[in-house]
């Protein structure tokens, strides 16, 4: 079935490393069976793989071992296949603005509503869920195959703090803070707290004051003091019955935060 691989050599001679078995199906005049059939063989052979249903990557040698592109190389143009709005969050887009600290282990992606994890090969991405996405400020990196959306650096410290959990826990998420504050910028800090949750921006101050950021977040002592009218516990997860209470940030210290620095 060599229609299938011209199909694709096509393609890379054009700098395109995706497509959906539609696209093939409509250039080549073929049957969906027989597409289908050529395409599981390639996959076989390890030159292509498909993070999600209908939706193909070619694999060029280098990336072999892995089994599939890195994820940034496939996941704008998947999120494009889908019609879905995304941006690279959490400790992905802490990596991409230098900040990851250790090098995260599954790929992190922000959507609209709810999805499915992707394996392929060694990969895995992860989603998670900001209902107003369209909101985040975001920035664009450049990749080997174009160009990816992630979330601000400012961006990017809230949601830590939203889903810590998924960041490592409270102690790394203030370990990936520690390096990330530097470049975030005090004005478009205050600006992205307001399309979160207070409580969101009461635990990120005053995890940035305890790895000495103070100096961006005077501005947001500022808003929170007149916006939050109740305390709001640093670790969700626990009660904060007898937990000593920070005034600045209105936050019940029912845990201790230990960021390696």
């Amino acid at each position: 079935m060599a229609f299938a691989k011209d199909y694709i050599d096509s393609l890379l001679q054009r700098g395109r490393h995706h497509f959906t078995m539609a696209d093939m199906v409509l250039a080549l005049q073929k049957s969906p069976d027989q597409v289908y059939r050529a395409l599981k063989r390639l996959i076989s052979r390890g030159q292509l793989a498909s993070p999600q249903r209908g939706f193909y990557v070619s694999v060029p040698p280098e990336y072999h071992s892995l089994g599939c592109l890195p994820p940034e190389q496939f996941i704008p143009q998947l999120m494009a296949f889908t019609g879905e709005s995304y941006y690279l969050a959490l400790l992905t887009a802490a990596q991409f603005h230098g900040s990851a600290h250790h090098f995260p282990q599954r790929f992190q992606v922000m959507v609209t509503k709810p999805r499915s994890s992707i394996v392929c090969g060694k990969v895995h991405v992860d989603f998670f869920v900001r209902k107003n996405l369209d909101k985040i400020t975001t920035v664009t990196k450049t990749t080997p195959r174009g160009y990816v959306r992630l979330s601000s650096p400012e961006a990017t410290a809230l949601d830590l703090v939203g889903y810590a959990r998924s960041a490592g826990g409270l102690d790394h998420v203030a370990t990936v803070l520690s390096e990330l504050w530097e470049v975030m910028d005090p004005a478009k800090l205050l600006e992205e707290s307001k399309k979160s949750p207070l409580s969101w921006v009461q635990r990120l101050g005053f995890i940035l004051e305890s790895v000495s950021a103070s100096d961006i977040t005077s501005i947001l002592q500022s808003y929170i003091q007149e916006h939050a009218h109740r305390v709001t516990p640093l670790d969700s997860s626990l009660s904060i019955t007898g937990a000593k209470r920070c005034s600045r940030w209105k936050v019940a210290i029912n845990t201790e935060i230990e960021a390696d620095l």
